[in-house]
């Protein structure tokens, strides 16, 4: 077993082989994950959320259902789900134009500028833009209206997920920096580390 951190406010990056499994744990109950994958023989073609909807006619799959790429293949099914269960596939990840719409005037780490500092560390280089991700423990309920909300994660801590991969893939994390009173994306606006294990 390798165990590793996803610093707070920083991301992470790791290879898995087909049936290798990941465990993200929440450790300290209120941070959001921003969670990407690519095919290792092919990262143009990655995890869709679109194409994911699509395939399992849900909003995120549930245990034992697969997250899927471009080209319509499982990548990561959910194995265990040790959490209530309310997670994002609907917003894009933070990025310099967020926080730009924001009023923030001077730099602002983001999850986009994660995901390329956690694949560059593993020699990859990041598409141009920010792809959608799945948001672990991110609490964004869709209203009957149709609006989509923005309430702080309802995770305990130690609550985790273990996905397994289906193909050899590369898995980025971005433990989410977002931190302004705007939304309520991380409760409180404290940024804190995630633990991850590869088994």
């Amino acid at each position: 077993m390798e165990q590793s951190v996803v610093p707070a406010g920083k991301g992470k990056a790791v290879h898995l082989t087909r049936g290798a499994h990941l465990k993200c744990i929440n450790t300290h109950g209120t941070q959001v994950i921003d969670m990407w994958a690519f095919d290792s023989a092919d990262e143009e073609d990655r995890m869709s959320m679109h194409h994911t909807h699509s395939c399992v006619q849900r909003l995120v799959p549930l245990v034992g259902e697969s997250f899927y790429t471009y080209s319509r293949r499982p990548i990561l099914t959910i194995v265990e789900d040790h959490s209530p269960g309310l997670h994002d596939s609907t917003y894009p990840a933070c990025d310099k134009y967020r926080y730009q719409r924001d009023g923030v005037r001077d730099y602002h780490r983001s999850c986009g500028d994660n995901l390329v500092e956690a694949l560059a560390e593993l020699g990859v280089a990041a598409p141009r833009f920010t792809p959608q991700p799945f948001n672990l423990w991110m609490n964004c309920p869709v209203r009957e209206d149709g609006t989509i909300d923005f309430l702080p994660p309802v995770t305990k801590a130690g609550d985790y997920m273990i996905l397994r991969a289906e193909m050899d893939c590369i898995v980025a994390m971005s433990a989410c920096p977002y931190d302004l009173d705007a939304i309520p994306v991380n409760a409180g606006g404290v940024l804190r580390d995630v633990h991850i294990e590869v088994f």
